[in-house]
């Protein structure tokens, strides 16, 4: 149980030139976790020492990296089934007090929509005709084609927000409301691009591990075959490989979303940042 007056004593010797008394009051506040962010937030407000503030938004965010750590370590743990919890963990990385209810009422927004749209259920490419239709000519999503290196094209919340985005973060929304409806449209890690497969789970014994066709969710949902693929992978002078093919898992998914961003906050000389992209990128390893 926090005690305010201790908090807040501590608080205020976050300024002190004492190189020992801070390190004491960082690490003692630091245990505190999250509880203390308030404390510090409230704080920070009334500081009018640039040290003090400083030294108060560093531990603010110390402490929110340390949790959304430990909530990604327990996502992989827990077996990395829901691809949304995944992704909004990796979207507090920038946006920590982001309203995570209001994302997911988006999304639950856009599969309602889908739904009533596909009240008759067709054919498989019916349904991603249908899809297709809401997604892009009604809430009109498309790819950043102007800063395809813009780090918030990889966080959810501002995807939704712009509906401008990247390859891999216009496909993440695209299958988890697909999924939502289940329609078995999954994420494919191919070089280079990230595309979707259509899955029929009967066929899964085949070598194509069941897929019916592909999707391209950057380019408003375009359906291909499996002879595209071939040619994209001759193109780029890469041999045979089954899982350029199938359905990826989770952990996948976000290690390549964890890896965009690790490329635009080089591209931008965000050095701290880029060493905090990686320490999340190895508890996915």
């Amino acid at each position: 149980m926090i005690n305010p007056t201790e908090v807040n004593s501590l608080i205020r010797l976050l300024d002190d030139p004492d190189a020992g008394i801070y390190e004491h009051v960082h690490d003692k506040l630091l245990g505190y976790g999250i509880e203390v962010i308030t404390y510090l937030e409230n704080a920070f407000e009334q500081a009018f020492d640039a040290i003090q503030q400083e030294r108060i938004a560093n531990l603010v965010h110390e402490i929110q990296f340390g949790a959304l750590k430990d909530d990604l370590k327990l996502w992989v743990q827990s077996g990395s089934f829901d691809l949304l919890q995944g992704i909004l963990i990796i979207n507090r990385y920038q946006y920590p007090d982001l309203d995570e209810q209001k994302v997911i009422n988006q999304i639950e927004a856009i599969k309602r929509d889908i739904w009533i749209q596909m009240m008759n259920q067709g054919s498989p490419k019916e349904q991603i005709k249908e899809i297709n239709h809401v997604f892009y000519h009604i809430y009109g999503f498309r790819g950043n084609t102007s800063n395809h290196l813009d780090p918030q094209n990889s966080f959810l919340s501002q995807v939704l927000e712009t509906k401008k985005g990247n390859q891999i973060s216009l496909a993440i929304i695209y299958s988890i409301i697909a999924q939502k409806l289940d329609i078995p449209v999954y994420g494919v890690n191919l070089p280079k691009y990230f595309i979707l497969a259509y899955v029929d789970e009967s066929l899964q014994n085949d070598f194509e591990g069941g897929v019916l066709f592909y999707i391209n969710a950057f380019n408003r949902g375009i359906i291909f075959g499996r002879r595209d693929v071939d040619i994209f992978l001759k193109q780029l002078n890469l041999k045979f490989d089954k899982q350029f093919y199938e359905p990826c898992s989770n952990t996948d998914i976000i290690k390549r979303v964890i890896r965009n961003l690790i490329s635009a906050y080089e591209n931008l000389g965000s050095a701290e940042k880029v060493a905090e992209l990686n320490e999340l990128l190895r508890i996915l390893e």
